[in-house]
């Protein structure tokens, strides 16, 4: 029986690629990228890559087993999983990261769909997207030589001058796989092998670039363009995940649509979102429309003739109602109702959510500053403010970002003290916005939190007085975070216990608040 023959009716296209054998020429052409990330980063970067491709195939393998499936796990589709993974994430971020990320890309995105083939979104950016949301600030919190600091993307977006050669090396610090250089030469090897198809990563390019310079603010600028292009993963994006291959449409001109519809998206998002590094979500985007795609654009067989076919069976032309499952119409039309509705409720509660804001800042000024009757926005802040266009500020103190800069005043119209609203984005659960009362002096009146994310019985007890009001009644250049407890200087501060990162985070927005207090309001007038 062994010499059985398939027979199927002609033509017939043979290809001697295997599965395994195309992933592991997708992992050869990943590996540029990766030495270079982990030259730069250091061998951290290596245990941290080889934490999340083990994972990925570990956890595949012990799949495969418990299900009695074929051992799928030697196709090498979890090796790129996992390693794909690892190059989307900064170098710094604890090991636990990778681990559940690709736990979750290979169990929940691939193995419980039914494993290479049936799964409806990339793995390895359904692993990231689900580590952005569930661990944000540690998944974007982005260290040189330890100490935190923003994206070449941030600094563009706030209007600074960043260093495109830096980042076409990658260099310029970011997710492991940043070197722009490297991507392009497995990309491109890829393409000439014909592995990867130019329909989708080209046209990816081409319709990010075109929102980039239509809506980016600087026109085609090629400098500006090329910022652009060389982060946020747009490269890594465009040729090793909007082009896999269960994820993407069949036809050719079906990829050209997607690849579009993946650029204008990517770029929309990074024009006009509040996060740099959206574009992951511009790619899942398009493959949840693949399936659409492909329904509306399908291959033409070899010598099919769809009129002469419709002929003999005496077909007529199906209408386009006929073609659109009405569960789609459905969906899209709850879809739609639901939005209005919510646009709808949104502009309605907007000017109470607005004065609700407003009242209770208004509350955290009188609890810094009591003595303050009234209250308005200091003109040499607003002034520096401006200028800062949401960079983070300073170099020292993390990511910590001056939000407002207010003068508050006696009913005699004296200066009883001022208020500086600091954000800083390195809490544990996400933004922590504190109100800095400070008396003309200098003296720190306490602190009051208008925003807070923490981990509740943990990162929360910041807000309790115990932690918070240490820091009422004293005057020091910049305050020290003791993790350890017994603080006995002026300029020493105790951490919550359990919660040295929330506690971190809350100093650094302190002592940020100080500085700008004494380059900018004594400094600048009144």
């Amino acid at each position: 029986m062994s010499g059985i023959l398939n027979i199927s009716a002609g033509p017939h296209a043979r290809d001697k690629w295997t599965t395994a054998y195309i992933m592991r020429v997708v992992v050869i052409a990943l590996l540029p990228a990766t030495v270079v990330g982990c030259i730069v980063n250091g061998w951290y970067a290596v245990l941290m890559t080889a934490v999340s491709i083990v994972t990925a195939v570990l956890t595949e393998f012990v799949f495969d087993k418990i299900c009695k499936r074929g051992d799928t796990w030697k196709d090498f589709s979890a090796v790129v999983t996992g390693l794909l993974l690892a190059l989307s994430l900064p170098a710094t971020v604890p090991l636990y990261i990778p681990f559940v990320g690709s736990l979750f890309a290979i169990l929940v995105v691939k193995c419980f769909f039914g494993g290479l083939g049936k799964n409806f979104i990339n793995p390895a950016l359904a692993g990231r997207c689900f580590l952005l949301i569930s661990f944000v600030s540690t998944v974007t919190t982005f260290k040189v030589d330890g100490i935190s600091t923003a994206t070449p993307l941030v600094d563009l977006a706030a209007g600074k001058t960043v260093n495109v050669t830096q980042m076409f090396l990658g260099t310029a610090g970011g997710v492991l796989g940043s070197s722009i250089i490297a991507l392009m030469a497995g990309g491109l090897i890829l393409w000439a092998m014909d592995i990867i198809h130019g329909e989708i990563c080209f046209s990816v390019i081409v319709g990010f670039l075109l929102i980039i310079g239509f809506f980016g603010g600087q026109g085609f600028d090629p400098r500006f363009m090329m910022a652009h292009l060389s982060g946020g993963g747009v490269i890594m994006g465009a040729f090793f995940m909007a082009t896999d291959y269960t994820t993407s449409p069949v036809s050719r001109l079906g990829q050209l649509i997607y690849g579009c519809l993946i650029g204008v998206l990517g770029g929309v998002f990074r024009v006009f979102g509040s996060a740099t590094d959206s574009f992951s979500y511009a790619i899942i985007i398009g493959n949840l429309f693949t399936p659409l795609i492909d329904t509306f654009i399908v291959p033409k067989p070899y010598a099919y003739r769809k009129k002469m076919v419709a002929l003999q069976k005496g077909e007529k032309k199906k209408k386009l109602k006929d073609q659109i499952p009405i569960p789609v119409v459905v969906l899209a039309v709850v879809t739609l109702i639901a939005g209005i509705a919510l646009s709808g409720v949104f502009t309605m509660t907007k000017d109470a959510i607005d004065a609700q804001q407003l009242a209770k800042n208004a509350a955290s000024y009188k609890e810094v500053v009591p003595e303050a009757e009234t209250f308005e926005e200091n003109e040499a802040g607003k002034a520096a403010i401006e200028e800062l266009a949401g960079a983070v500020y300073g170099t020292s103190y993390g990511r910590a970002r001056i939000k407002s800069a207010i003068t508050g005043k006696t009913a005699a119209g004296d200066i009883a003290g001022y208020i500086i609203s600091v954000t800083s984005g390195d809490g544990y659960e996400g933004d922590i916005t504190i109100s800095l009362g400070l008396a003309p002096d200098g003296t720190v009146n306490g602190i009051a939190f208008t925003e807070i994310n923490e981990t509740p019985g943990k990162g929360s007890l910041c807000t309790e007085p115990a932690f918070k009001d240490q820091f009422n009644g004293r005057k020091a250049e910049a305050f020290k975070l003791l993790k350890g407890g017994g603080s006995t200087a002026e300029d020493e501060i105790d951490s919550v216990s359990g919660a040295s990162v929330s506690s971190g985070a809350i100093v650094n927005a302190v002592n940020a608040g100080l500085d700008f207090f004494r380059n900018v309001i004594q400094g600048g007038g009144n």
